[in-house]
């Protein structure tokens, strides 16, 4: 299909930024203080007290418009199927949390009681997800391990080895709440951002191998200790391997067969899910026959199995969060909120887009912050949101949080009523489910070869995260990311892509040199472009790179000649018969097509050489130079002036207004470095250029010859 193509033409002067400023009068513009700032801040009127509470209760906005028959059913259907899934991720991740199966049904219900009132999103489910649930199991087992003796708390004492570690889960989530309510409060939410997709893949497919590690234990049937910090993968694996030829086959082979009728059933699930009307509860299922299996056969006394056993019946009393816990425990409840809200809001932004509708990140720290800090209080962990929870709960017709009360009211009645039926279920099986549902996260290693071949710095800040995170742990292993993310984005900036720049023929279009054929670059004429930002970093990357591109060093140029202006002018002095003024005018007007002479120092008289400069214009186009600081200013300013003094006319193009406005406040004009060399455009520089020295020679002269040719006519 051939390329549309049309024409224009435009006729106007030549401009600089000079003479365009004199033609356009610009608009002054006020800028705003701090104080002014400060001012609109605590200022508040009707509309802004109104707009106040609408953000603060996103509840209002969307039960304003809520279409009840349109809507109410599909929100039922979806708060039961999502329940369901819910319950039974609610135990099985509660056991990566190192507690008992019954406080996962607590996460499943306390936290989305206030999240239905303060979350802007209206699609995620809000409870128990694997990451955090591993990252809190981690906190527990290293104050409250299995072999060993607990951490030396006074909030400890009187309580057994499940109440000291339901405390400190509690207190690890009351903190992450606090962190996340204190971010959206200071308006943080941005931060989210900084955590690019790269990183959150590759660190939560770390957490997927740590899941897949810790939940071997069940599916086997073997008495492992939990293991926390670097290496922890390691020493857990290997303990594995010591016991096992202690497998306990009833559990193994339970748990295999689960896993492959639920990866099965969730395979058809997607591929016939435009048929369905709701995805099938095949978790539901299987837990419903295992529970039935196991208490029909007895498999806890026949063949050794382990059970869930007594289901908590019922809410207790709230709990205060204890401070011996909160001081030790802060470096890492710190990435759990961090981790908890960026996923949480990648995956409520994909459904928010979807649906046409818009979230506010502040909102949903505040919204996960009291959250977290309501179900800590009723002793659950921390709640974020999974994909595949939220996924059943939109693709089964949930429109709005309705669907997700719902859902939570499903693991009240679990808890409150029919909680001893799950009294009979094998952990194995729960740790089956929790295997199986690591499919995508696993599947996301398929990303490695794709980001080698598209983007070498994002595969290793992909691999550097994912190793990071499984040897040395989920919150070290988050900071070594972050660590590799900040030294990419260093090194994009500080080494950018710098290019020279040619002419298009027949248009004002200007591209690398090397990388088209039919592209003409004017002689004596140099166009260098930098695409990044100028600061105290890189402004000597700026400087070698310049100076590779000229194919001279303008300094050298300048100490060079300026040696052999002081020989000769000795030269004359003494009378000296070996310089003439002939050799002198030949020497100045001999053309320098010849590649040979562009940068070698031409004989004058005995071992006086001047170099030669083969340009009588640079271009600079600052296109892409969004700032520049002091350091990259004083920088800036000594590289014009050295080309400046050897001659060479220096123009800056496409230079935003602003670090124009900065380079007048920092006084950078002076006598040598004028406004003048500033031009709006590329083509108004080289058209400016090109008629300043039209008819002039092709190959480019040594200038500053008036001293010597005047000395010689005196000496004459």
């Amino acid at each position: 299909m051939a390329t549309l193509r049309k024409q224009y033409a435009v006729a106007r002067p030549v401009y600089s930024e000079d003479s365009f400023a004199e033609d356009h009068e610009k608009v002054h513009r006020v800028r705003k203080t701090m104080l002014d700032h400060l001012k609109e801040c605590v200022t508040c009127d009707s509309t802004r007290a109104k707009k106040a509470v609408l953000s603060l209760l996103p509840i209002i906005g969307w039960m304003r418009i809520y279409r009840v028959k349109e809507w109410l059913l599909g929100d039922v259907v979806s708060g039961i199927s999502t329940g369901l899934v819910a319950i039974m991720q609610g135990l099985a991740f509660s056991m990566l949390a190192s507690l008992p199966p019954s406080y996962g049904l607590y996460t499943a219900f306390f936290p989305m009681l206030t999240y239905f009132f303060l979350g802007s999103s209206r699609h995620i489910s809000i409870g128990s997800f694997p990451v955090l649930s591993l990252m809190i199991g981690a906190v527990v087992t290293r104050l409250v391990p299995d072999g060993g003796p607990s951490a030396n708390f006074p909030g400890f004492e009187g309580l057994n080895m499940t109440q000291q570690r339901v405390l400190v889960a509690s207190s690890v989530t009351f903190l992450t709440g606090i962190f996340q309510l204190a971010m959206g409060l200071l308006q943080v939410g941005f931060i989210v951002i900084y955590l690019s997709d790269t990183l959150v893949s590759g660190f939560t497919t770390a957490a997927a191998v740590h899941i897949l590690v810790s939940q071997l234990k069940f599916v086997l049937g073997l008495v492992v200790p939990g293991i926390s910090g670097p290496l922890s993968i390691i020493y857990t694996l290997e303990k594995i391997f010591v016991q096992i030829t202690s497998t306990n086959i009833c559990d193994l082979v339970m748990s295999i067969i689960i896993m492959v009728i639920v990866f099965i059933v969730k395979e058809m699930n997607d591929m016939y899910k435009a048929k369905l009307p709701v995805p099938i509860p095949i978790e539901v299922v299987m837990t419903v026959i295992a529970c039935g299996t196991s208490y029909g056969l007895n498999f806890k006394d026949r063949y050794g199995v382990d059970i869930v056993g007594k289901m908590v019946s019922g809410y207790e009393a709230p709990i205060a969060p204890d401070m011996d816990v909160f001081k030790d425990s802060a470096v890492e409840a710190f990435p759990i909120a961090i981790v908890g809200f960026a996923v949480a809001f990648s995956v409520a932004k994909v459904y928010s887009i979807k649906h046409d509708y818009a979230i506010d990140g502040n909102q949903e720290l505040i919204a996960f912050g009291v959250s977290n800090i309501f179900g800590a209080s009723f002793r659950s962990f921390a709640a974020s949101t999974a994909l595949s929870r939220t996924a059943v709960q939109e693709s089964s017709g949930g429109r709005t949080q309705i669907a997700g009360l719902i859902s939570a009211m499903m693991a009240m009645i679990v808890t409150v009523a029919l909680g001893f039926l799950l009294e009979p279920l094998p952990t194995s099986v729960l740790g089956a489910l929790v295997i199986v549902n690591l499919k995508g996260m696993l599947m996301q290693f398929r990303e490695i070869p794709y980001l080698w071949r598209r983007d070498k710095p994002e595969c290793v800040v992909w691999v550097g995260t994912c190793l990071g995170a499984i040897l040395l742990g989920l919150d070290i292993g988050l900071a070594v990311g972050l660590g590799l993310e900040l030294l990419t984005v260093i090194f994009r900036a500080q080494f950018p892509r710098c290019s020279v720049l040619a002419n298009i023929p027949g248009t004002d279009l200007y591209r690398d040199r090397k990388d088209y054929l039919n592209i003409v670059e004017p002689t004596g004429v140099k166009i260098f472009r930098i695409p990044s930002p100028i600061f105290f970093a890189n402004i000597e990357f700026f400087k070698d790179k310049l100076v590779e591109a000229v194919g001279f060093n303008p300094l050298r140029v300048l100490r060079k000649r300026n040696k052999a202006f002081r020989k000769i002018e000795k030269l004359l002095q003494t009378n000296s018969d070996d310089i003439t003024e002939k050799g002198l005018r030949n020497l100045f007007s001999k053309p320098t097509d010849d590649s040979d002479m562009n940068m070698k120092d031409l004989p004058l008289a005995g071992n006086i050489g001047v170099p030669r400069v083969d340009i009588h214009s640079l271009i600079l186009d600052f296109s892409a130079v969004s700032f520049l600081d002091i350091s990259a200013l004083k920088g800036l300013k000594m590289v014009l002036k050295d080309f400046i003094r050897i001659d060479v006319d220096v123009y800056i193009v496409s230079c935003d207004v602003y670090i124009i406005e900065k380079l007048h406040s920092c006084m950078f004009f002076d006598d040598d470095v004028q406004t003048s060399i500033f031009f709006p455009t590329l083509h108004d520089a080289m058209l400016h250029v090109l008629g300043k020295h039209k008819g002039k020679i092709k190959g480019m002269v040594v200038r500053k010859t008036s001293f010597i040719l005047s000395a010689l006519c005196f000496r004459v």
